[in-house]
């Protein structure tokens, strides 16, 4: 179980790091652009992040992971007026996140907790939102290559370079 620990920290900072990249590298404006108008953009979608994150991860093991107080329609709306307002409730839900996912005992993952009444058995309730996020986070870089189009540059492994990658990473191991 602590191995499972582990690798959740690890996947959980994993994303929150490339959101933060791919933002780090939007102008302002980009934040605010929309395919279409049935798409969201990067700021409505951090802006849901922070409030699925505020909900689900305050008071975890001790109130329903649906807070009353959540609005989650209104996190689809465009309340986000800056990069600094978005990076700001990027940090604080992630804060909120790491709060709990950082401090996780072994023990934890034996309770059950609630999700809008739903009983889930803590794994279930991360991996869950870990999956949740991941969904999310793609759409942001996703939405980040269609602005910078031919600019864009890999976050991960370029196009074309899986053979050196790989090669870097035997010579590495050796």
């Amino acid at each position: 179980m602590q191995d499972y620990i582990k690798s959740i920290q690890k996947r959980f900072h994993y994303y929150q790091e490339l959101g933060s990249r791919t933002i780090r590298r939007l102008q302002e404006d980009d934040l605010f652009w929309q395919p279409n108008a049935q798409s969201n953009s990067i700021a409505v979608i951090i802006n849901h992040l922070h409030g699925n994150m505020l909900s689900r991860w305050t008071n975890f093991f001790t109130e329903d992971g649906e807070k009353e107080w959540r609005d989650r329609d209104a996190e689809f709306e465009d309340l986000i007026k800056s990069k600094t307002e978005a990076l700001e409730k990027w940090q604080a839900g992630w804060q909120c996140v790491f709060s709990t996912i950082d401090n996780l005992s072994t023990e934890d993952l034996q309770k059950t907790i609630l999700i809008r009444l739903e009983r889930h058995s803590v794994i279930d309730a991360i991996n869950r939102q870990l999956s949740h996020y991941a969904y999310h986070i793609g759409q942001i870089v996703f939405i980040a290559k269609m602005i910078q189009a031919e600019n864009w540059q890999s976050l991960t492994i370029p196009k074309g370079q899986s053979k050196t990658f790989n090669k870097m990473m035997r010579d590495k191991a050796k």
